[in-house]
């Protein structure tokens, strides 16, 4: 299948896991989820899979790439209302309060390789291959610099939208050659707290 992928991470969720009610945590997961999940879904993406603070979606592509620049535009109108989303996220409840929250998000279009992975009664329905671990690495790389949303030079060659800045070529652990990294021109990087 070809898609553009949506890989996203909470920030600070370990600190935060860490000091709260785990009954809490899930409260505060389930409506920083919701954030993304009805972005994406409204504009025809797939979450694929929860994992801890991970969320994983994909939005299918055609397989001659025909519609990949309305698709990643779709991505990127996503994108735009997650971030307003969660820039407006807060928690107070039980005297546990979180002011602000953060997450990290690595865009990417590519082929994978999708389907159900697993034996007898454990299959699951997910995306594996070259494209989701450059997604994840992509990730790792928005965390070091500080950056809310970073995509691939395919992603952002697929949009038609200019709002992307080139943030330099990045060595990618497990991956040949280095990869050139773009990040939404609007974001002014924060430190991480």
């Amino acid at each position: 299948m070809n898609a553009a992928i949506w890989l996203s991470d909470l920030r600070g969720f370990t600190r935060l896991s860490d000091r709260l009610p785990s009954e809490v945590v899930v409260e505060i997961l389930n409506r920083y989820f919701d954030c993304q999940v009805e972005a994406i879904t409204r504009r025809g993406g797939e979450v694929l899979k929860f994992m801890g603070d991970g969320l994983l979606a994909v939005f299918p592509v055609a397989g001659d790439d025909g519609n990949a620049t309305e698709i990643c535009n779709l991505v990127l109108d996503a994108v735009h209302e997650c971030r307003a989303s969660v820039a407006e996220l807060t928690y107070s409840e039980g005297g546990h309060t979180v002011e602000s929250f953060r997450f990290g998000l690595a865009l990417h279009v590519r082929h994978g390789a999708f389907g159900n992975i697993g034996g007898g009664n454990r299959l699951d329905f997910t995306c594996i291959g070259p494209a989701v671990n450059l997604a994840a690495r992509l990730e790792k790389i928005a965390g070091s610099l500080h950056r809310t949303v970073v995509a691939s030079a395919s992603f952002v060659e697929a949009c038609s939208d200019g709002s992307w800045c080139d943030l330099g070529e990045f060595p990618i652990a497990g991956f040949s050659k280095a990869e050139r990294v773009y990040g939404l021109a609007d974001e002014v990087p924060a430190p991480l707290s």
